[in-house]
This record gives structure tokens, C-alpha cells and sequence, in this order.
């Protein structure tokens, strides 16, 4: 059966979304296609309306509708520590926990020379910068415990401490309520490496 033009065209846009494959992008088309055009038009103002109007923080590089952020305008935050973050959605993360009160730092990625990620397409530079007046007293480095994350932590490390701040690195191991019996050897071993006093 052939679909019409304007239908294909949706399928193959939605396709490009991340984590959506070809019978996702065909049920969500299809999905628009019998929703009433109100609710459709109100999904397309609120997507017209991120990409106007949502930004990046000119100081920690976050997302917002507001330049400088929310966090880095807030006088209750404790200016002597800043948490560095992949991207901003682990800032969430992190506020998850209420229990940082710091500033943060978006770097935009993870270095990851194959896919052409140098230091220069991450925002370190503007870390730097934010390191200048000396107020800084700690950088927590939470970047994913991936190979990209793990290789970022530690260009970080080497680049941050002669600069004479504390640079830590968030705790990775095993998870709450998981079964030792399924950690991984890299897991297990993070979990030894990162292991504190009682």
C-alpha cells in the first residue's frame, strides 16, 4: 500500500529522533495522523517554541530559557564547587539526589577522538575561564562511566590540577539493590577502587 507523501515525510523526520526505529516512527505518524489537530498543533507550538526561546547558559553552557541559568544565578549555591557534566540532562541526575548545592558545568559530550570529539569541541575552555578568579575550591568530575567518560574524567584531572583545585570523581560501582552475582569484572572493580571507610 503507498502512503501518502506528507505521511512519509513524517515517518522519515521522526525516524532521525533518537532511540525511535522504523514500526516506532510509523505507529507515532500514525498516532498524529488520528489525533485531534489541536493536540497536534500544541505538540508542534511547544517544539517551535524550545527552539525559540531555549538556549544555552552563557556561563555553565545548561539549557535555559534564561542567560546566565537559574543555577548559576541562584545566591544560595555553594560558588566553591562545580560539578562537570556530560550533557544537561545529568544535571537532573545530580539534583535528583538534593544532596549538591554547587554550580555545574554542561561540557557538551565525552572526548571521543573516532567520532571527531576532540577537546576542542567541548566546552573546557570556558571551564578554565570559570577558574580564573580562584573562588573554585573543587571540580567533580561526573562524567558517564563509559570509556568516553572515563578517558574525559582523566584529561580533566590532568588538565585542572595544576591550576591548584581539588579535582574528585564521582563514585561508580555497584548499584543499590543489585545482586553481586551480576557485576561485570569492570563494575566490581570500580566498585573495590572507589571503596570508602565506615
Amino acid at each position: 500500500m503507498a502512503r501518502p507523501d506528507p505521511l512519509t515525510k513524517l515517518i522519515e523526520q521522526l525516524q532521525r529522533l533518537p532511540g525511535i526505529g522504523a514500526k516506532s516512527a510509523q505507529r507515532l505518524a500514525f498516532h498524529v495522523l488520528k489525533t485531534p489537530r489541536e493536540e497536534v498543533e500544541r505538540l508542534a507550538d511547544a517544539m517551535r517554541e524550545v527552539k525559540d526561546r531555549v538556549t544555552y547558559c552563557s556561563v555553565c553552557s545548561n539549557i535555559t530559557d534564561t542567560d546566565p541559568c537559574l543555577y548559576c544565578t541562584n545566591p544560595a549555591r555553594n560558588r566553591k564547587t562545580i560539578c562537570v557534566v556530560e550533557e544537561p540532562n545529568n544535571i537532573l541526575a545530580v539534583e535528583k539526589t538534593r544532596h549538591y548545592s554547587g554550580l555545574y558545568h554542561v561540557l557538551g559530550g565525552a572526548l571521543a577522538p573516532l567520532q571527531g570529539v576532540g577537546p576542542e569541541q567541548l566546552k573546557i575552555k570556558s571551564l578554565i575561564e570559570r577558574l580564573k578568579n580562584g573562588a573554585v575550591e573543587e571540580i567533580i568530575i561526573a562524567t558517564n562511566p563509559t570509556a568516553e567518560g572515563e578517558a574525559t574524567a582523566v584529561y580533566l584531572s590532568k588538565l585542572l590540577k595544576p591550576l591548584g583545585v581539588r579535582v574528585t570523581r564521582i563514585g561508580v560501582g555497584i548499584p543499590v539493590g543489585a545482586d553481586l552475582e551480576y557485576a561485570d569484572e569492570v563494575t566490581m572493580l570500580k566498585a573495590m577502587e572507589g571503596r570508602r571507610d565506615l
